[in-house]
């Protein structure tokens, strides 16, 4: 019954996940951390963080994990099939009517409302991700993590770089400081 779950929380997932995987994450987040309760918020954090780390389509990824700590390899596999099968088919239509319409004013619409919906689930998702981060019992690490994210993001703009590197650099650079403080 716990596969049959999973599949379809991912499928209605996979189905909801207009803007993309980082779109997707606040649905994710609900489905997981609220209704099913499989993980807790601060691990849904860290299944982000590993999700960054790991190569491959992030939401995938996350049905992937999120199915493996729920039920093992069999969860994985239908959190993962579940995740993907409601957005090839979506995207098979879509690409048809895209091609047919693309030219149309309304069309040119649709698309820029969808990507104002996109930057919005996304920095809702950033909001509460930074929200969490905050121990006001520990204030210097609070400092070295907002640190690390301003020149994250300074570096990933500026110079484009790898953020495989940003990540590995973050973590020696938070680790260090944690011994040292």
């Amino acid at each position: 019954m716990l596969i049959l779950r999973i599949i379809l929380s991912f499928m209605k997932i996979g189905a909801l996940a207009f803007g993309g995987a980082y779109a997707a994450i606040p649905l994710v987040e609900k489905e997981i951390v609220e209704v099913r309760r499989w993980m807790t918020y601060d691990e849904f954090a860290d299944l982000l963080a590993l999700d960054e780390l790991t190569p491959g389509p992030i939401l995938i990824n996350s049905a992937t994990f999120v199915g493996m700590k729920a039920a093992g390899p069999a969860g994985a596999a239908a959190a993962t099939i579940g995740c993907i099968l409601p957005s090839c088919l979506i995207s098979f239509v879509l690409i048809i009517i895209y091609r047919k319409y693309k030219n149309i004013s309304f069309m040119k619409n649709f698309l820029t409302a969808f990507k104002c919906m996109a930057a919005a689930l996304i920095f809702s998702t950033f909001l509460r991700i930074i929200s969490r981060l905050f121990n006001p019992e520990d204030i210097k690490h609070d400092l070295i993590g907002c640190l690390l994210i301003f020149i994250s993001f300074w570096f990933l703009r500026k110079y484009k770089v790898n953020p495989l590197y940003i990540m590995l650099g973050c973590g020696l650079i938070y680790t260090l400081c944690g011994v040292i403080i």
